[in-house]
């Protein structure tokens, strides 16, 4: 449809753009994303048997090229529910990381904290919408019962045949074996 080959793009947008813009200068964004990335690693650290790297300029970059490759990906429509799952999972952290809003104490300032943070929140609500578009065709778990219901349907079909056949065949037996009596 029309609309998606504009939308997509459109949606991927920030997510290509920004993603070069990091790669390009890492630096930039580390100051923001050290306490998101420390309750991270520290969280995860208590729930994994391995060591999470703390490189916070490390998770910024694989941030980064996350959402170029999802995003460009996206933007071509290719594996659109599955890029923009991605990117609704990498925007989360960046979100909490980069519009600390709460944290500001200039009226102005975290003005455009709360502008920028409902502007992701709201890129989050289109790539929800878009990780659960299947375009118009019947989902996977749809088509998984369907499936599902046809092989019970045809399994029920054959079993009373078979079961039909085995009447028939005892009936003969029974034929042959008053037969074979007289």
């Amino acid at each position: 449809m029309l609309v998606r080959r504009i939308a997509r793009p459109l949606l991927a947008a920030p997510f290509v753009f920004g993603g070069v813009s990091t790669l390009r200068k890492p630096e930039d964004r580390v100051a923001g994303a050290t306490p998101v990335v420390e309750k991270i690693a520290e969280t995860a650290d208590k729930q994994l048997p391995v060591q999470v790297p703390r490189d916070v300029q490390q998770w910024v970059q694989a941030d980064a090229a996350v959402k170029v490759v999802a995003g460009s990906l996206f933007a071509l429509g290719k594996l659109p529910r599955l890029t923009a799952l991605v990117l609704s999972v990498s925007i989360v952290p960046t979100t909490l990381a980069g519009h600390r809003f709460w944290e500001h104490d200039d009226p102005t300032e975290q003005f455009g904290q709360i502008s920028n943070f409902l502007k992701n929140t709201g890129l989050l609500g289109g790539l929800l919408l878009a990780a659960v578009d299947t375009e118009g065709r019947p989902s996977v778990g749809y088509r998984a019962r369907r499936a599902a219901e046809k092989a019970a349907n045809s399994t029920e079909k054959s079993f009373e045949k078979a079961q039909k056949r085995a009447a028939k065949a005892q009936k003969q037996a029974q034929k042959r074996a008053k037969k074979a009596k007289r």
